[in-house]
């Protein structure tokens, strides 16, 4: 007879999981949706405004770039999704009073709390795989297009007699490039007005030319210095001269080395330039972001053990205190990161601490606020 009752309560059980689990998820994917989507409403169309005006990179091309930060930004969203399900599943049951339902049968709030570590466990699982995964390749994706694009520095091809320009970081007009003609790569009857200097200006002229990643080269050219009152200064020619534009692209190639190598490769990475970069404050940014690789899918994990007692709120409060405590801590978390993540790269803190330090708050914060509410709910 108790084996029978022993089953019956874990048949019981089961069932409960099932329905937090079911509740949880039908939460969850439409928090991703809606979360994902304000990034992108937000970070990512500023992103593409900033790329088509200052680099003149065509739309289509831009547009592309960032659906492929779509992974990247997925792995940000998911603690937010997570801590929503939970605070909307909780909130529904205690306006319900369905959790005191359950008390009253012998399960407790550790008890409730069961399914949300397991869905919050496979949410880190899944949040790593993907940062580990997909998330790489993505960005390696969307640099080399960038490069493919700046490289073309949007020159159209088989077209003649057109010119565009180049501006400095205050706007203001700073090369004015006429081509003669651009077919299969290659640039004739190039020439450029180089208005950077103030006191002079400079004038360039070049049979044929090709786009490096970091500058052009110019073929058979001559280069004509005239003062500003019109007088030819000086005349030099080249067979190869170089011109340094502001599209850097070997910088760009540097520029997201972390984010283009999982876990295992930029660890890897670390230790065969430790001893030359060791010193380099970029150095400390790698490392940031090798422990951020593991510190932010946990976030999941440590960010729902606060989402249950806030959801959990006095059963003659009006509104949702928890939903709007949800949004605060949402917003405190990812402030507290930018300042943490701050300090690291200032080489002010230790990277691991940098990387966990926000972490470690919420999980003191959600143990904190979790048994504070079953000692009172007793």
């Amino acid at each position: 007879m108790k084996k029978i009752i022993e089953k019956i309560k874990k048949f019981e059980v089961g069932l409960l999981d099932k329905y937090l689990l079911k509740q949880l998820l039908e939460t969850f994917i439409p928090g991703i949706v809606i979360f994902t989507t304000l990034v992108f409403a937000s970070d990512q169309f500023l992103y593409l405004v900033k790329q088509i005006s200052n680099y003149g990179i065509p739309f289509k091309v831009a547009f592309l770039a960032i659906l492929l930060q779509l992974p990247y930004v997925i792995v940000f969203t998911i603690p937010m999704a997570v801590l929503l399900a939970v605070i909307l599943t909780f909130n529904k049951f205690n306006k319900d009073n369905e959790i005191t339902v359950m008390r009253a049968c012998g399960i407790n709030l550790r008890r409730l709390a069961m399914p949300v570590l397991i869905f919050s466990f496979a949410a880190t699982i899944s949040s790593f795989c993907l940062n580990e995964f997909v998330v790489p390749a993505a960005n390696t994706q969307a640099r080399n297009l960038m490069l493919w694009a700046l490289m073309q520095k949007n020159l159209p091809q088989a077209k003649s007699n057109f010119s565009f320009k180049e501006f400095d970081v205050n706007k203001r007009l700073k090369r004015l490039f006429y081509i003669n003609k651009y077919d299969k790569k290659k640039l004739e009857g190039v020439t450029v007005l180089d208005l950077s200097k103030t006191d002079v200006i400079q004038v360039m002229q070049a049979k044929h030319a090709e786009a490096k990643p970091d500058k052009w080269r110019f073929y058979e050219a001559v280069n004509y210095t005239i003062s500003k009152d019109g007088k030819v200064l000086n005349t030099a020619v080249f067979k190869e001269s170089d011109l340094n534009t502001s599209f850097n692209l070997t910088k760009l190639q540097k520029l997201h080395k972390a984010g283009e190598l999982n876990f295992f490769a930029l660890s890897s990475y670390i230790n065969k330039v430790k001893d030359k970069e060791k010193n380099n404050p970029e150095f400390s940014e790698l490392k940031i972001k090798l422990y951020e690789k593991i510190s932010l899918p946990a976030t999941c994990f440590l960010i729902s053990i606060i989402g249950i007692p806030l959801a959990i709120t006095p059963p003659r409060t009006r509104f949702n205190r928890g939903l709007l405590f949800s949004v605060l801590i949402i917003f405190c978390y990812y402030i507290m990161r930018a300042v943490s993540t701050s300090l690291g790269e200032a080489q002010i803190l230790h990277p691991f601490i940098s990387a966990w330090l926000p972490n470690f708050i919420i999980l003191s914060t959600g143990c904190f606020l979790f048994y504070r509410k079953e000692f009172l709910v007793k």
